[in-house]
C-alpha cells in the first residue's frame, strides 16, 4: 500500500508522534509512506526513517489557501501513486477531501479532539473510514456528525515499548517528589489549576518540584507567561519549572513520581498517559473523555474532578505518600499498556482499516422510476454484483419501489428519494446529496439519466460518474458516454453505461426477489376466491401508466376476451391493476358474462410479483407487469401499439408480441393524434385467445383444442 498521512505541522504533539511513528512502522512493513506537513522539528526524525515528506502550508485556515493546497495536494497525490489519504486534523482535512476526489484516492480521517458539531469540523465526518481513540470521541461523531457507526473504526494510540522501558515502582525521591505536567501549553490544557493545587500544598511537602515540559503555541505566548506570573505570585517560582519542548519524553518520565493531566476539557485520548504507564509512573487525570477510558480510578490511576485545584491537590498529596498505592497501579497501569495500546496494536489496526477500505469500492446505481424500467435494471444490479464481488452496492430510487428490492441478495443497501416531493426542495436536495456523501461513493451508474439524476450523482462526491449525457447536466458525469442512433433492447442500452464502468460480460437475465410471506398472502387470496385444486389462472392486466391513455386496451375488448377464456378455454381470469383502477376494474367485470377474480388494488408490490407467478398465461400492454411476468418466467401475450417492441420488450423465451405495426405507429404519443387508436383496436380479443391457447397448449394445460391459428402473421415472437 502506499499511505499518504496529512496533518498541520510536525511539532511535539501526541498527534504528530503518533503520525511519525505510523510512516515509519509501514515502512518496515514494506509499505510506502507519505507525509504532507507544515513542517517541524520531527521531520528530520520522520525523512531519517525512509519516510518522504512534503512541505506545504496546510495548516492555514485562509479559504484561499485551502483551494489553492487542493490541486497541489492532488498532483501529489497522483504523483506517489497514493491509494489512500489520512487526514489527521481538519484544514488538511478539507484539503485532503478534494483532493481525494479529484485524484481518485481514497480518504479516511482520525479524529485527535471534540469538534464543534457545525460548519468547519464537518469534514472530520466524510472518511470512508472514520478512526477514534476512544469510545467517547466515538459516541460524539456519532451523535454530533451523524456518521454512521458502521464506519467507526475505535483504535486507541499505542506506545512503542521500546522508547520506554519499565523502570518499576519509584524509590521515594529523598529531595522530595517531583511532579510533571506534558503537552503543548494551552488554556484547555488546565495548567494553571495544577500550579493552583501545587500552591495547596507545597509547605506540606518539602522539596516539591513540578516539571512543565512543553511551549505555547504561536501566537498563545501571553498564557504561557501567565503561568509563570502565577506561579510567582503563589510563591512557588522556584519550585516550578519550564522546560519547554522536549526530544527526550522517556528520560523526563523516568525521573517523575507522579504525572498529572489536569485538561479542562474531553479529549480524545492522552498518550502522554499511556507513555507515563508504559515507564512506570502513576497518573492522575481528569476524568473526562478518553482519560476516563484509559485509566481505571484506583486501578491503573486517580482520576479527579476538572477544574477542582482542592481536589487535586487532595489526590497528589495521597499518591506520593503511599507506596504501596504506587506499587498497585504502576504494576497494573503497565499490563493494561502491554495488552491494549502498544504501537504494533496499533498499526496492525490501522493498517486492517486501511485494507477493509481498500478492499471494495461504494457504487451507486440511480434508477428512480418507472417500476418497468425499475425492473428491467435488475440485470445491472447483478452484474455490477459479478464485476464488483467485494464493492458496496446502493440503490437510489423512489420510495414506491424499494420494497422491491428488500430481498435482493446483490445489494446492501436501498436509498429512496421522493423526487415529487422532495425534488423541488433544493433544502431537500442538499439533505439527501450529504446522507449520499456519508456513504463514501467511489463509483456513481446513473441509469435514470435525466437532470436529476445527473444532480445526484455529482453532489454525491463520487469521483468517479458513468452514465448517458443527456442535456446540460450530462457534463456533470466526467465519464459519461454519448447515445446511440441504433435501437437497442432496454438491457442492451444499460450495458453499454456498464461497460464503460468496467462490467466485462451481459447477462440479461431479469431477477425479482420476493418473501416467504408474500406467497403465503397470494394462496389465501386466491383461496377466498374459490379457485378449486390446480386451477388454470389467465392474468389480465387492465392497466396503464395514468399518463398513456394511448396504451390502454379498449376496456369492452378486455371484457369480450375474459369471457372468451373463460367460456372456451375453461380458465379463470383474474384481473390485476394498481389501486386508481379499482373502479374501472368493476365495471369492466359487470360487461362480463362470466365472474372475473378482482386483484386490482389488492396487493402490494412483492405480492403481485407471487400473483403473476402464478398464472399460467399473462395477457399485458406496455406496461411494468410486462416485466414482472417476463422475470418469474410466466408465459405473456404482449400487446403493444403506440411504443416499439423492439425496444422495449423484456427478454426471455416463449412469450408472445401482438403489435399491428401501422403506418403511424410507433408514435410514442401518450394521447392518439389521430383520434382512431388502430394500433391497439386492430388487436382483437380472438387473436389474443389464439395466443393464450397456444401458450397454455404449450405448458400441457389444453389438450385436443377445437381452435386452431389462422393467421400466425399477426404473432411476432420476441425470442
Amino acid at each position: 500500500m502506499n499511505i499518504v498521512q496529512i496533518l498541520p505541522a510536525l511539532d511535539s504533539g501526541g498527534v504528530e508522534t503518533g503520525t511519525v511513528d505510523l510512516a515509519r512502522a509501514l515502512v518496515q512493513k514494506g509499505h510506502r509512506a507519505v507525509v504532507i506537513s507544515g513542517g517541524g522539528r520531527l521531520v528530520a526524525q520522520l525523512e531519517k526513517s525512509g519516510v518522504k515528506h512534503y512541505a506545504l502550508p496546510v495548516h492555514r485556515k485562509n479559504p484561499w489557501s485551502i483551494f489553492t493546497q487542493v490541486r497541489k495536494v492532488a498532483r501529489i497525490l497522483r504523483d506517489e501513486r497514493a491509494d489512500l489519504v489520512h487526514a489527521r486534523s481538519r484544514v488538511p482535512g478539507w484539503i485532503a477531501y478534494f483532493a481525494s476526489r479529484m485524484a481518485g484516492v481514497r480518504f479516511v480521517t482520525t479524529c485527535h479532539g471534540w469538534y464543534n458539531a457545525r460548519g468547519f469540523s464537518t469534514c472530520m465526518a466524510w472518511g470512508a473510514r472514520v478512526i477514534v481513540a476512544s469510545s467517547s470521541i466515538g459516541r460524539h461523531m456519532t451523535e454530533d456528525f451523524g456518521v454512521p457507526v458502521e464506519n467507526i473504526r475505535l483504535i486507541p494510540r499505542g506506545v512503542d515499548l521500546k522508547g520506554f522501558t519499565w523502570r518499576g515502582p519509584r524509590i521515594p525521591n529523598p529531595h522530595g517528589p517531583v511532579v510533571g505536567v506534558i503537552g503543548r501549553i494551552t488554556p484547555l490544557k488546565g495548567h494553571e489549576v495544577l500550579i493552583r493545587a501545587l500552591g495547596l500544598i507545597a509547605r506540606k511537602m518539602p522539596g516539591l518540584q513540578v516539571k512543565i515540559v512543553g511551549t505555547a503555541p504561536r501566537g498563545k505566548e501571553k498564557y504561557e507567561r501567565g503561568l509563570r506570573d502565577l506561579a510567582a505570585r503563589l510563591g512557588l517560582g522556584p519550585l516550578v519549572k519550564f522546560l519547554g519542548d522536549r526530544d527526550d519524553v522517556p528520560r523526563i518520565l523516568e525521573g517523575l513520581d507522579a504525572l498529572v493531566v489536569p485538561t479542562k476539557v474531553p479529549e480524545a485520548f492522552g498518550r502522554v498517559v499511556i507513555e507515563a504507564q508504559a515507564v512506570g509512573v502513576p497518573v492522575i487525570a481528569s476524568r473526562v473523555g478518553g482519560l476516563a477510558e484509559i485509566i481505571e480510578d484506583g486501578r491503573t490511576g486517580l482520576l479527579v474532578s476538572p477544574e477542582d485545584p482542592e481536589e487535586l491537590a487532595k489526590r497528589i498529596q495521597e499518591l506520593v505518600s503511599d507506596p504501596e498505592l504506587i506499587r498497585i497501579i504502576v504494576t497494573a497501569a503497565r499490563k493494561k499498556v502491554e495488552t491494549e495500546y502498544t504501537l504494533d496494536l496499533m498499526v496492525d489496526r490501522t493498517l486492517e482499516v486501511y485494507e477493509e477500505v481498500l478492499g471494495g469500492e461504494t457504487i451507486a446505481l440511480f434508477k428512480m422510476s418507472a417500476l418497468g424500467d425499475v425492473i428491467l435494471a435488475t440485470p445491472s444490479i447483478r452484474m455490477l454484483r459479478t464485476q464488483y464481488p467485494k464493492a458496496r452496492l446502493v440503490l437510489v430510487t423512489e420510495p414506491g419501489y424499494g420494497s422491491l428490492f428488500s430481498a435482493c441478495p446483490y445489494l446492501d443497501e436501498v436509498m429512496t428519494f421522493d423526487k415529487k416531493r422532495r425534488g423541488r426542495s433544493l433544502k431537500a436536495l442538499g439533505s439527501f446529496s450529504e446522507e449520499l456523501r456519508k456513504r463514501h461513493i467511489d463509483m456513481s451508474v446513473d441509469l435514470q439519466n435525466n437532470t436529476l439524476t445527473h444532480v445526484l450523482a455529482f453532489l454525491s462526491g463520487a469521483p468517479k460518474r458513468y452514465g448517458y449525457r443527456r442535456k446540460v447536466t450530462g457534463r456533470l458525469l466526467n465519464k459519461g458516454i454519448g447515445g446511440f442512433k441504433r435501437v437497442l433492447p432496454p438491457v442492451d442500452h444499460q450495458f453499454e453505461v456498464l461497460r464503460a464502468a468496467g462490467v466485462e460480460t451481459l447477462d440479461p437475465r431479469l431477477e425479482l426477489w420476493t418473501r416467504p410471506e408474500d406467497g403465503s398472502a397470494i394462496d389465501r387470496f386466491l383461496e377466498g376466491e374459490w379457485t378449486g385444486k390446480d386451477p388454470v389462472l389467465i392474468g389480465v392486466h387492465i392497466g396503464a401508466s395514468g399518463r398513456w391513455a394511448s396504451k390502454r386496451w379498449p376496456a369492452e375488448y378486455f371484457a369480450e376476451l375474459g369471457d372468451l377464456v373463460a367460456n372456451r378455454l375453461g380458465a379463470r381470469v383474474v384481473l390485476t391493476g394498481d389501486r386508481s383502477e379499482m373502479g374501472e376494474a368493476q365495471k369492466l367485470a359487470l360487461k362480463m358474462k362470466t365472474k372475473p377474480i378482482i386483484a386490482v388494488g389488492k396487493t402490494h408490490l412483492t405480492e403481485l410479483v407471487e400473483l403473476i407467478r402464478r398464472f399460467h398465461v399473462f395477457v399485458c400492454g406496455d406496461s411494468a407487469p410486462l416485466h414482472v411476468a417476463a422475470t418469474v418466467g410466466t408465459p405473456l401475450v404482449a400487446l403493444f401499439g403506440p411504443t416499439d417492441p423492439k425496444r422495449h420488450m423484456p427478454p426471455g423465451d416463449g412469450h408472445r408480441v401482438l403489435y399491428t405495426g401501422i403506418e403511424c405507429s410507433p408514435c410514442y404519443q401518450t394521447v392518439c393524434p389521430k383520434k382512431h387508436h388502430k394500433c391497439l383496436r386492430d388487436i382483437m380479443p380472438e387473436q389474443v385467445l389464439r395466443v393464450v391457447e397456444e401458450l397454455l397448449t404449450r405448458k400441457g394445460k389444453i389438450r385436443n383444442s377445437n381452435l386452431e391459428i389462422r393467421n400466425k402473421s399477426e404473432i411476432r415472437n420476441t425470442k
